[in-house]
């Protein structure tokens, strides 16, 4: 199954929107599609870890990853909501985000069992060659049973 772009936009939306963390944090939907997802988090004071450099925290840029990843792997399975719970998620951070600017991160869902999706993602600020951090994750898909047998692959 495979959703239209316009579906799938909606979903990305209704995700950076709707879930208490990422509207707390003030997420916003920029793209879906293609096992890929790509959020932004326009800067904002209360979201800086040390007022000193006005450079939004590091958990910010976590949780952007994380929640990215997440609709990447939306978009991999056609738009599927269901559980997922974080496996794995490795971060390496670069460096720190320039002052006073947001971050904006794409994940690719690379690949896809019936019970583990695997992602990358990376986040940068002004220039997506001179990324803050990128992330390698592992999700448990908790997919209702009748989806997760319907998808198996069939035995010779």
């Amino acid at each position: 199954m495979s959703l239209d772009p316009e579906t799938l936009s909606q979903l990305g939306q209704h995700m950076a929107t709707t879930v208490p963390q990422a509207a707390a944090l003030g997420f916003q939907f920029i793209s879906a599609g293609d096992g890929r997802g790509c959020l932004t988090v326009p800067w904002r004071e209360e979201l800086v870890g040390d007022p000193d450099t006005g450079v939004i925290a590091g958990g910010v840029v976590t949780s952007l990853l994380d929640h990215t990843c997440g609709l990447a792997i939306t978009s991999g399975t056609g738009g599927r909501m269901f559980g997922t719970a974080t496996l794995d998620l490795r971060i390496d951070y670069m460096r720190a985000a320039a002052p006073r600017s947001g971050v904006t991160c794409e994940a690719h869902c690379y690949k896809l069992t019936r019970s583990i999706a695997f992602v990358r993602a990376e986040a940068w600020d002004v220039d997506r060659a001179d990324p803050i951090a990128t992330a390698q994750a592992a999700f448990i898909l908790n997919r209702p049973p009748e989806a997760a047998v319907a998808e198996a692959p069939s035995k010779p």
